[in-house]
């Protein structure tokens, strides 16, 4: 990695996505999100089971991400706003119903959220993975009192993520349609292949993470580009579909879901991992090195400082001079 304001493309949906872009802004200008489209819980759900629409919270949390950094602070509140009380509206996310509309209107998913992105003037890019809306499914134990390893199929974004059981793996396709693989959005595979760094997680890791590696012609753009790939891992484990999972745990997983695909960093907070000597061998199976530094907020538990995360990412891409190794015994480990 060279360029000193390189092509960036971040995979994720949710606030995991939200903490990579509010950093990666801070490293580079150009920054497309491939985002999620599979949630089915709250105003997502609901707008995308009374309209057949994309679910739009995790767009939206995208957009929420790049207007702050662009200072329109008050587009990224106003898209983040819910309504109250108890009518028809309550629940509903501003920016859920802005974007909803635009995909009725314009009837093309990309071009209303490229609209959305010139009405809320964003210098970043917002693309959903897949222009329809999928459907995880998870495989999870330990929901049969009398049969703990007894594996259960369970659906939907929400149950997933819940399950008090064990999730083992996921499988994604579209809605109601079982038997057929997710298509993935041609300008989002378009980004992967042109990307000069392309980064994946953190985030909740069955339903926003690993779902990217499903769609197929998302997971053959990821084998093929020639942009480095990074994978930052989460602070703490996820209560419901990650809980008791270790961080090298985490890149197991991720390896079992995608055995062919390569990575060229792992980066995590040094005192969120337990063993890095397991880490690291987890990391070497995707061929990658293990950077550990302090990119935890000192204040709020579970979230990623994006001044400290923009500044080892940075370093993974050779972008502070001496790069990562050059960091060693300072910042990483």
């Amino acid at each position: 990695m060279a360029a000193s304001d390189p092509r960036a493309v971040a995979l994720g949906g949710g606030h995991g996505l939200h903490a990579t872009l509010t950093a990666l802004r801070r490293v580079t200008s150009q920054v497309t999100a491939v985002v999620t489209v599979a949630d089915d819980g709250g105003s997502s759900g609901r707008l995308r089971r009374e309209l057949g629409l994309l679910p739009p919270g995790d767009l939206r949390q995208a957009f929420a991400a790049f207007a702050a950094e662009d200072g329109g602070t008050l587009w990224a509140e106003v898209f983040q706003h819910r309504f109250g009380g108890d009518g028809a509206l309550a629940g509903h996310a501003v920016g859920n119903l802005l974007l909803a509309g635009l995909f009725e209107v314009l009837g093309d998913p990309v071009a209303a959220l490229d609209e959305a992105s010139r009405l809320m003037g964003i210098s970043g890019r917002v693309l959903p993975m897949s222009p329809e809306p999928l459907e995880i499914q998870g495989e999870v134990s330990g929901l049969d009192a009398e049969n703990p390893e007894a594996v259960r199929r369970i659906r939907g974004q929400v149950a997933v993520a819940t399950t008090p059981g064990q999730v083992h793996r996921i499988s994604l396709h579209p809605t109601g349609q079982a038997d057929r693989p997710p298509r993935g959005c041609a300008e989002a595979i378009e980004a992967v292949l042109g990307a000069d760094v392309v980064f994946l997680g953190p985030g909740s890791w069955f339903t926003s993470v690993l779902p990217h590696l499903l769609v197929p012609d998302l997971h053959d753009a990821l084998l093929r580009t020639d942009a480095t790939k990074v994978v930052i891992l989460n602070l703490i484990p996820q209560p419901g579909e990650t809980a008791g999972f270790s961080p090298e745990k985490h890149l197991d997983v991720l390896f079992e879901h995608a055995p062919e695909l390569r990575v060229d960093a792992v980066i995590a907070d040094r005192d969120s991992v337990p063993s890095p000597a397991r880490l690291r061998d987890a990391a070497g199976r995707l061929s990658a090195r293990a950077l550990l530094g302090a990119v935890a907020d000192p204040v709020v538990t579970g979230r990623h400082d994006p001044d400290a995360l923009a500044g080892c990412m940075r370093d993974a891409l050779g972008l502070t001079g001496g790069g990562a190794e050059g960091m060693e015994g300072q910042r990483w480990r």
